[in-house]
Order: C-alpha cells, then sequence, then structure tokens
C-alpha cells in the first residue's frame, strides 16, 4: 500500500491540489492501493499535554495510524513551504505516531517527497528538514525529490495544475518511484 500525506492542515490547499493529481497518477498506474491522507482532515482531540504517552495517545490518531501509516509500504508526502520550512502539522503528526509502534511506521518503507511553493526554490529547505527526520525514524528515501516552485504559475484559468513540464516531472518522479 502507498500512502500519500498532504502535508499541511490548510483547508483547499494546493497541497491537497498536488496529491490529488499524484494519488490519481499512482492509481492509474499501479494495481497498488493508493491511499490518500489529508492533514486538513485531522481530528483535533490529540493535541494535549499527555499525547506522548502511549496510554494517552487519541483513538483518532490511533485510528488513522492503523489505517494509513501502519499497513503503508510507501509514502509520498506532498509538502508545502512554510516560513522555510514544512508545515508544523507534519512534524506533531508524525511525532503523535511515534509514541506507538515506533517501528513500525515509517522503518525500512519508502518514502518519496514533493516540496512545493510560491517562490523560488519548491520547499528545498523543507524537504532537507524531513529527509533528516524520516531517516532518523528509519525511512529509505527515493532520491530524485521534486521542487516545484511558482505554483501560482503553473495553473489554467480554472486553478487546475496545467505546466506540461511540471506534470511530467511528477509523473518521471511517480514512475521511479513505482520501480523504487
Amino acid at each position: 500500500m502507498i500512502t500519500i500525506i498532504s502535508g499541511t492542515n490548510r483547508k483547499n490547499s494546493e497541497a491537497a491540489q498536488f496529491a490529488d493529481h499524484y494519488a490519481s497518477l499512482l492509481r492509474n498506474k499501479s494495481s497498488e492501493e493508493v491511499r490518500l491522507l489529508k492533514l486538513e482532515d485531522l481530528p483535533h482531540d490529540w493535541f494535549h499535554t499527555a499525547m506522548y504517552e502511549e496510554e494517552s495517545q487519541s483513538n483518532s490518531i490511533a485510528t488513522i495510524q492503523d489505517e494509513y501509516i501502519l499497513p503503508a509500504e510507501r509514502f509520498v508526502f506532498i509538502v508545502p513551504e512554510y516560513n522555510g520550512s514544512f508545515p508544523g502539522v507534519l512534524k506533531l503528526f508524525i511525532d503523535a505516531c511515534s509514541i506507538r509502534n515506533y517501528k513500525g511506521n515509517f522503518d525500512r518503507k519508502k518514502a518519496a517527497l514533493v516540496g512545493i511553493a510560491s517562490g523560488r526554490a519548491g520547499n528545498l529547505r523543507g524537504l532537507d528538514h524531513l529527509t533528516g527526520i524520516l531517516i532518523h525514524l528509519g525511512a529509505i528515501i527515493y532520491p530524485e525529490k521534486v521542487h516545484i516552485a511558482s505554483i501560482p504559475n503553473l495553473k489554467d484559468n480554472a486553478g487546475k495544475i496545467a505546466d506540461s513540464k511540471t506534470l511530467q516531472v511528477i509523473e518521471r518522479q511517480a514512475d521511479g518511484f513505482l520501480g523504487f
């Protein structure tokens, strides 16, 4: 199973749009199950002072972990740039999952990373930060990271991703990741 994670809790985000595109692409290219986890859909009952104790983990996070994280063999992270890095909610989510079945979450599982940004670098630093965290957790990072910059310029009048070079880069990464 492949889990695609849209790495922000912002409603109607650019990350969600790219994650939807990536999920559709993988579903068309593979018979492997593809699940999409949008952090904007996370409930808010899991962020509390006792969240780092296994017996205090909220049922909602445990359910999400059991459905999207533990059974996944591969992950695709679609990560917007927030303040020169990646969104805090993504780090908080990873932390919340790490208190239960630490090794089962990301250890020896493969991950592809896509950075998106309105600016020029396509979240270069944010993907570097996330790479360090995932490697610490034991994940195997697909070496061809995708950095998508100037995302407002890549869309058509309807707001859909329309830039052919961007779509080709995403497809190339997806093809390589499926063979990884």
